[in-house]
């Protein structure tokens, strides 16, 4: 359910953010929304302000207006935050700002795919895995890259709930089936 209501907060300001001149980038908006919640997450005073149901709309929305200029935030992020703060979302930041930035992804054409591989690839190798992910994706692939030493070669790549394997391992277990099959 969280989730859901996530996604509609998040789908509102992703609509203003896609607007024709929101004055404000994507990934600006992004980064100052994770400021705020790191300044909720580092600060247990300022944590409990805004999660109380005893701390009243008001009082929290004239903390966020005290610190919104020493952390540089923008008015729409500071009214976003006024927005999920008069609807006793606050809490729900993390979900918030993680639909924000699938949404974004979506309609931008982008896809994360976290790459695995047994040892650490280069840079021509990173743009190698990402240009053979695009194209079987159709988007743009940004990687997120980790070291397996279990793996006895090759990558593995997984691109939402999809799993694109190109390990040795996984050529291997391929092999296997096929040889049973037949």
């Amino acid at each position: 359910m969280s989730l859901a209501v996530a996604s509609r907060y998040a789908r509102a300001l992703v609509d203003i953010l896609m607007s024709p001149a929101p004055g404000l980038t994507p990934d600006l908006a992004l980064a100052q929304l994770r400021l705020f919640h790191s300044l909720q997450q580092d600060s247990t005073d300022l944590r409990n302000i805004l999660t109380s149901p005893a701390v009243g709309a008001a009082r929290k929305k004239a903390v966020v207006e005290r610190l919104a200029p020493m952390v540089s935030l923008s008015s729409l992020i500071k009214n976003f935050i006024f927005v999920l703060i008069d609807h006793r979302r606050i809490a729900m930041l993390p979900e918030v700002i993680g639909s924000i930035e699938s949404q974004l992804d979506e309609r931008m054409g982008i896809a994360r795919a976290q790459i695995t591989s047994a040892r650490p690839l280069d840079a021509e190798q990173q743009a190698q895995v990402q240009a053979a992910l695009a194209k079987l994706t159709g988007k743009q692939v940004l990687g997120q890259y980790a070291v397996d030493e279990s793996l006895l070669g090759g990558v593995t790549a997984r691109v939402g709930s999809r799993v694109y394997d190109g390990s040795v391992r996984g050529q291997l277990d391929s092999l296997r089936a096929r040889l049973v099959r037949s």
